[in-house]
């Protein structure tokens, strides 16, 4: 089996804050594999191609804090961000974080703007893509509570290597949306997709698109590099603390060729190609922004990552309730406008084949679900000894740690940097018999277009002692033998077996499960295929009271399940999972009298469900926790408690018979983390500052408002 090999650190990584730094040593991502030139969603073709610079792997470095937050988003299309996106941007938006969209392509397609019952108007590829702009200022307005047709200020932003960009910025109180109009084209010459030929294809170099009524005048050339550097140098200018960017790694699917056509997708792949394209530029630029941050001494930027599914949508059960969904749908509507409406663009008043109920009518269904690419828990939190909370996340592509400044403070001390990027954003564990911590994470190896290698890996960081520093990371490779297989894996999920055996597990390409299991020694066994049924990301691991390790996964239309026969035994499928269907990743949870709880939500439902598994009572359902999202749970002193959003997105935890709200603190990104404190149950979650929050709830539930802005 061949495995990745992570570079060699030239020190560990210190536990106690201090800063003395072996001599420094730069790292490349080297260009260690090729793909063939027909995998659009490869990124690759054969060629020599100039290593990408990546940030030292090595631990240590100072890390920038900005004390303030700004959400970035950079999408292919005008549109990706309210298919895709929402409801994650709306709760950014409504907490007063400012928000700038990059808009890579110009959306312009064949030029035809279709309205539903009209004759097609001719084609206009300057006209539509300006209407495609005025649509996206109709719905951002409406996102701010303004009326659509708010005017907005529109200028010209100078970006690197002498390029410019149309800028468009409206404000609303303390509430800031700017839009960033890079306007490449969607197609070259030859009718190719560009922005996937721009990745791929060392020699081609695409022109842009004038929109109608843009302040921009003359057309300019793009090629790999400089869009790579246009992006990074945004960043650099921004200092986004969340970056939000769509699949670089979509599952592989195969569809025949009518339907891949009439689903838009990618031959092989079950996303558009510009997405795959455009989410792979945004994470180059990245890497590019951290390693030129950290050059001679320089700062960590501190920003966490966001990526979301795209076409997946289509093909996977509904995750948003109507009311979530409602909302997210009408977003669309400004966004669709009408050939009737009197906005001010002589180009047009919106997409018009976008609006009305047609997203909810298509039978694509992408607006029905908001999927995250890297689900899971984050940050992980662990309570060392001394009842000190400390968490584990990913912070400028690197993972850190922050300490709680004293036990239940509630605040947390400086992160510490551990190294080892360029990292997803979330982050699998476990814990060794002797209380020593693992961390494993998933390693973007090698990113590059251009005949340059692309490939990710499972990296580990252990622990040298219980609450101390850390090793040096070691790479575990990957589950799938060629790089293009190899992007499609999931998550790494890990727990630790009664014996003292470590067993990881990931999704790989076949979305099934594979697993790699660590001996008492310390030596890490081959990655095994386990077979099973396709499932989401998103895994649940838990070692039941009698000392078997048990997965679950979400399907289609049911729950997965891969056990331990007996202890010690080798994990396998179990072909009669659990009665459930869930919308989503689920959340298991091992009881002391024996088996396993599954807590879910079932497709296109805001109730919470539960079902038992190996003798367990399912339990009533955790009243309270109407919401969407993934539920978290965790075993306490007193019983079981439960983690969810409402339908507005602020936390509900049910718990010892109360339920209580969150009604103060930053907007919680993604899905907390929930630990049984020394204080009673604990969510420990990030904001869209990049810093993570302790809520420790009351003795009294409380209801209120969503949490306060940031």
């Amino acid at each position: 089996m061949k495995r990745a090999v992570f570079p060699a650190l030239t020190r560990t990584a210190r536990g106690d804050g201090g800063r003395e730094r072996a001599p420094r040593r730069r790292s490349v991502v080297a260009a260690l594999g090729v793909l063939g030139a027909g995998a659009v969603s490869g990124c690759s073709v054969p060629g020599p191609q100039r290593p990408i610079p990546a940030a030292d792997p090595a631990p240590g470095m100072p890390i920038a804090s900005s004390g303030r937050a700004q959400l970035m988003q950079i999408l292919a299309h005008p549109d990706d961000d309210l298919y895709f996106m929402n409801p994650d941007t709306q709760r950014m938006l409504d907490a007063g974080v400012p928000l700038v969209c990059v808009y890579v392509s110009a959306g312009e397609h064949t030029g035809v703007n279709r309205a539903p019952g009209l004759p097609d108007a001719p084609a206009d590829t300057r006209a539509y893509s300006a209407a495609r702009h005025q649509g996206l200022r109709q719905a951002y307005a409406t996102l701010l509570g303004l009326d659509k047709f708010t005017e907005w200020t529109r200028g010209v932003t100078a970006l690197r290597r002498d390029r410019l960009a149309e800028i468009n910025t409206l404000t609303h109180g303390d509430r800031r949306v700017e839009l960033i109009f890079l306007n490449l084209p969607m197609h070259t010459q030859r009718r190719w997709m560009a922005l996937p030929s721009l990745w791929n294809d060392r020699a081609v170099e695409v022109r842009t698109v004038i929109a109608q009524g843009s302040p921009l005048r003359t057309a300019v050339p793009y090629a790999y590099d400089v869009l790579i550097d246009v992006l990074a140098g945004l960043m650099e200018q921004y200092r986004p603390t969340v970056v939000q960017t769509l699949d670089p790694d979509p599952d592989i699917q195969h569809s025949d060729e009518r339907t891949r056509r009439a689903d838009s997708e990618q031959r092989g792949y079950s996303d558009h190609g510009d997405h795959t394209a455009v989410a792979c530029f945004s994470w180059a630029a990245m890497v590019r922004w951290v390693a030129r941050a950290t050059e001679d001494g320089g700062q960590v930027p501190g920003f966490v990552t966001n990526a979301f599914r795209g076409y997946y949508n289509r093909h996977w059960p509904k995750n948003l309730p109507p009311a979530v969904l409602r909302e997210k749908a009408a977003h669309l509507v400004p966004y669709g406008g009408d050939p009737g409406w009197q906005c001010g663009n002589d180009a047009g008043c919106g997409d018009y084949g976008v609006g009305g109920t047609r997203p909810l009518r298509n039978r694509k269904g992408w607006v029905r679900s908001t999927h995250h690419r890297h689900p899971g828990p984050r940050p992980v939190v662990a309570v060392e000894p001394g009842q000190r909370l400390t968490a584990y996340g990913v912070l400028g592509l690197r993972a850190v740690r922050w300490r709680e400044t004293a036990p239940g403070s509630g605040q947390w001390g400086a992160p510490d940097d551990l190294g080892g990027g360029p990292l997803a954003p979330a982050l699998g564990s476990a814990v060794l018999p002797d209380g020593r911590r693992l961390l494993f994470g998933l390693r973007f190896a090698a990113l590059g277009g251009r005949g340059a290698a692309n490939r990710r890996e499972i990296v580990l960081l252990e622990q040298e002692r219980a609450g101390g520093g850390f090793r040096a990371w070691t790479g575990l490779g990957n589950p799938e033998r060629t790089d293009d297989r190899g992007r499609r894996i999931g998550v790494p999920v890990a727990v630790t077996a009664p014996d003292g055996r470590v067993h990881l597990f990931v999704r790989n390409a076949d979305k099934q499960l594979s697993t790699r299991v660590r001996g008492t020694d310390g030596h890490w066994g081959a990655w095994r295929h386990l077979g099973g049924a396709e499932i989401q990301d998103g895994l649940s691991a838990v070692v039941d009271a009698g000392g078997r390790v048990q997965v679950f996964g979400a399907g289609r239309d049911a729950v997965h399940h891969w056990a331990q026969s007996t202890p010690g035994a080798p994990v396998f499928f179990q072909p009669a999972g659990p009665d459930a269907r869930p919308g989503g990743p689920v959340a298991a949870l091992a009881l002391p009298g024996g088996g396993v709880r599954i807590h879910y939500r079932e497709p296109a439902s805001a109730e919470p469900a539960s079902v038992g598994v190996g003798g367990a009572p399912a339990g009533a359902p955790v009243a309270g926790l109407a919401g969407y999202g993934p539920l978290q749970a965790v075993r306490t002193r007193s019983g079981v408690a439960v983690l969810g959003r409402d339908p507005r997105g602020a936390l509900r935890l049910a718990s010892g018979g109360r339920l209580t709200v969150r009604t103060e603190g930053a907007v919680a990104l993604d899905s907390p983390a929930l630990v049984d404190g020394p204080h009673g149950p604990t969510a420990v979650g990030m904001g869209p500052d990049a810093r993570p929050w302790i809520w420790r709830p009351g003795p009294r539930g409380s209801r209120g408002p969503a949490p306060a802005k940031v």
